[in-house]
C-alpha cells in the first residue's frame, strides 16, 4: 500500500487494484480537548474513536446502499479500523457540505445577530471550501460555477443528495431518542460518467446530535446507535 494522504482523522492508502483504503484514527477535531465537528484542528485523541467512527460509517453506508443512494463504499474491517472505497475525484481541492436543522456552530457565529442559538432551520444546506488556512470559507452556488468547481446542475444534485442523506441519518437518530442538529458530508465524482456520490464517512465526528438537551459525544453516539 502507498500512503497518499494524511488527514486529521484518517490516512488514505492506494491499493494495487486501484481502490483506496481509509485508515481511521483515534484523533478527533476540536480545540483544547473539546470536541467540535466544525473545527479545522485535531483537538483531542480518544482511544477507540476510530473504530467507533468506522462502525457508524459502515452502518450508515450500508443503509444508503439499501436505499439506492450512491457512495464510494466497498467494505470495512472494523478490527483493523479500515474501509475500502472506490476512487473518486474531488470537486476542486475538496468541498464540505453541511445540512443544518438547528442554528449552532459556525452558522450561529456568523449570523448570531439574526438567529437564536438552537433556532430550528429547515434542512439548510451550505457548501464550504476545504481550506484549513482560510477556515473553510463558505462559497455560493454561483461562485462554484464561475470558478469551475461545480456546475449549477451538479449543485442541484449535490443539494438533493445532501438533504436526502441527512434526512435518513436524522430518522435513524430519532429512533434512538436523539435529534440531529447538523451534519457535514463530502462528495466526489466516480466513473466515466462522473456520477456524484457520497465519500469519506458518516460518524459522530462529523455531526452534532443532542439527547435530552445535551450534546452526545461521538463514542456515546456510536454506543446508542448500535446497542
Amino acid at each position: 500500500m502507498k500512503l497518499i494522504y494524511t488527514g486529521k482523522t484518517k490516512n488514505v492508502y492506494l491499493l494495487e487494484d486501484g481502490n483506496y483504503l481509509l485508515k481511521f484514527k483515534d484523533d478527533m477535531t476540536g480545540e483544547n480537548g473539546v470536541f467540535d465537528p466544525g473545527s479545522n484542528t485535531v483537538g483531542l485523541t480518544v482511544e477507540g474513536a476510530g473504530r467507533a467512527g468506522l462502525r457508524l460509517t459502515k452502518m450508515f453506508f450500508e443503509i444508503l446502499k439499501d436505499k439506492g443512494i450512491p457512495t464510494h463504499y466497498i467494505d470495512a474491517d472494523i478490527d483493523a479500523a479500515t474501509m475500502t472505497v472506490k476512487p473518486a475525484k474531488l470537486f476542486g481541492n475538496g468541498l464540505e457540505v453541511i445540512c443544518r436543522y438547528r442554528a449552532v456552530g459556525s452558522f450561529l457565529r456568523r449570523y448570531g445577530k439574526y438567529v437564536e442559538e438552537g433556532q430550528p432551520l429547515d434542512a439548510f444546506v451550505e457548501v464550504t471550501l476545504k481550506d484549513d488556512a482560510r477556515q473553510d470559507p463558505p462559497i455560493t452556488e454561483d461562485a462554484l460555477d464561475m470558478l469551475g468547481i461545480l456546475s449549477h446542475d451538479e449543485y442541484k444534485v449535490l443539494k438533493e443528495l445532501t438533504r436526502k442523506i441527512a434526512g435518513i441519518v436524522k430518522e435513524e437518530l430519532a429512533k434512538k431518542g436523539m435529534e440531529l442538529y447538523d451534519i457535514k458530508f463530502e462528495f466526489g465524482r466516480i466513473g466515466e460518467d462522473n456520477q456524484i456520490v457520497l465519500i469519506d464517512e458518516i460518524s459522530g465526528g462529523n455531526m452534532r446530535a443532542f439527547k435530552d438537551g445535551k450534546q452526545v459525544e461521538p463514542l456515546e453516539l456510536e454506543k446508542l446507535m448500535l446497542e
